[in-house]
């Protein structure tokens, strides 16, 4: 049986000006954090390993960011944030303890800002980012005055990050016990995948996670009709005025009836009840559609008109690296993606295939992501290819976790060799190794979508600044 392993700290009171010091800043999960902090007017100090866009934009909105890891920033702040990332060796942490000053995981911050609003949470294995983007779009549209934490940077968004103080949109991690330990009002649940096997240990532990969290909940509760690893959730819930359900299924309370591809992204017809709503969304792909849906349901939930809810989403742009077009090589067009999940890679395939651009080919490079994560589920990635003509592996991106002797990249190309004999798969370990199987392949017309949330995202850059 799953039990967490994340202990709730003491909620920190943010009702006066605090000097806050951020350990690792620059990470998408960090950053958003900073940036929140700082909007509600707290002095915001942080470090970093190496400078950054990321960090250029907290320090344009006011935070001091030092580059590399010293005893002596933290001294005076009267609390110190780090993620899970940062190991207990940190200098920074080791003198924040030393000197008696309140320390607390992101998750308990995250806890502290929570306890201080109306908070909905945005879980789910897939689709989160994008989610609570979306959802904070609408409710601000319909008049509410939203503060967010997303965990990645929403385009062309111009808007305070912070907003009144009576609602707070968050995208909640599960992967760490975060989720665990949120004081939430209302919860989105996108989807229940396998993932994070090195914290839960089995799928019954991830799916007894969500199904914790979901019955603490006092407000909404939206859930995907659609989904395998929600059903146990939907069926224990049953006929509870909390829930609200979302798909393609009959049975959804908003149901989406028809989806299509056009030129600028997917046209989605929806019901709510027996009231028809559309809107053409600026995203591609099956999966954007649900997270319009899921977004949708809450938007309803907390009081924002249908029609007002849709109007806002149309007008969206997305959030970076989710299908984010990066311009064209020899006549093909790059995608870049942060699918690194085998449902992911298989939507934003699919979204590549359905592209009204696409005259040609498709081949898919994928950099996996984590050495205990490989290690655990390379099988898994046999069958979420096959949409593509050629496929390309890289080897493992760390992200701060420890490499695993044996533990890579090839792994996941063997698993699609075994599963699909006489597919065109390419293990490319290095880099050039990569730029190489794409150059020598692709022509006028194909698509080139490159996957994985590490320093994939700078491939098309590469491949463009090669020479034919």
């Amino acid at each position: 049986m799953y039990a967490s392993r994340r202990l709730a700290e003491p909620i920190l009171s943010l009702a006066t000006r605090l000097r806050c010091h951020v350990i690792g800043i620059g990470g998408p999960g960090m950053s958003a954090l900073a940036r929140l902090l700082i909007e509600m007017g707290h002095e915001v100090t942080g470090s970093d390993q190496h400078d950054s866009e990321v960090v250029a934009q907290l320090r344009e909105r006011g935070a001091t960011v030092f580059i590399g890891h010293s005893t002596s920033v933290v001294q005076g702040a009267d609390v110190v944030t780090y993620s899970t990332a940062i190991p207990s060796t940190n200098v920074e942490l080791v003198e924040a303890q030393r000197l008696g000053i309140d320390v607390r995981h992101r998750s308990g911050m995250l806890a502290s800002i929570c306890a201080a609003t109306n908070a909905v949470g945005v879980a789910g294995t897939h689709g989160k980012t994008t989610t609570t983007a979306l959802l904070t779009a609408m409710t601000r549209a319909g008049g509410l005055s939203p503060s967010s934490i997303i965990g990645a940077e929403v385009l062309d968004r111009h808007e305070r990050v912070h907003g009144d103080g009576s609602l707070l949109i968050i995208e909640a991690d599960e992967s760490d016990g975060t989720l665990d330990v949120l004081p939430l009002s209302s919860l989105i649940v996108t989807n229940i995948d396998i993932d994070h096997l090195d914290y839960f240990e089995t799928f019954e532990g991830v799916k007894q996670c969500f199904s914790d969290v979901a019955a603490r909940i006092n407000g909404a509760v939206v859930l995907n009709a659609d989904d395998a690893g929600s059903s146990e959730l939907i069926s224990s819930l049953g006929t509870d005025d909390r829930v609200t359900t979302f798909g393609r299924s009959e049975l959804s309370t908003v149901r989406i009836v028809n989806t299509s591809s056009n030129v600028t992204g997917t046209h989605i017809e929806v019901n709510v009840g027996n009231q028809a709503f559309s809107c053409d969304l600026l995203l591609r792909g099956e999966h954007n559609a649900m997270n319009f849906a899921a977004a949708l349901a809450m938007a309803i939930r907390l009081g924002i008109d249908p029609a007002v809810a849709c109007s806002a989403a149309s007008t969206f742009t997305g959030v970076a690296r989710r299908f984010t077009e990066r311009g064209s090589f020899n006549g093909s067009l790059l995608i870049d993606d942060y699918a690194h999940l085998p449902a992911e890679i298989e939507a934003t395939i699919e979204a590549v295939r359905l592209h009204p651009g696409r005259r040609g080919r498709i081949v898919a490079v994928f950099q996996p992501n984590r050495f205990h994560r490989i290690a655990s589920m390379a099988d898994s990635y046999g069958d979420c290819f096959t949409g593509a003509d050629r496929i390309v592996i890289t080897d493992v991106y760390a992200s701060g976790t420890e490499r695993i002797e044996g533990v890579t990249g090839e792994l996941v190309a063997n698993a699609i060799k075994a599963k699909h004999v006489g597919a065109d798969v390419v293990w490319a370990p290095s880099r050039q190794d990569t730029v190489d199987a794409v150059l020598t392949w692709i022509k006028p017309g194909d698509m080139c979508v490159s996957m994985g949330c590490g320093d994939i995202e700078t491939f098309p850059d590469d491949l463009q600044a090669t020479t034919l």
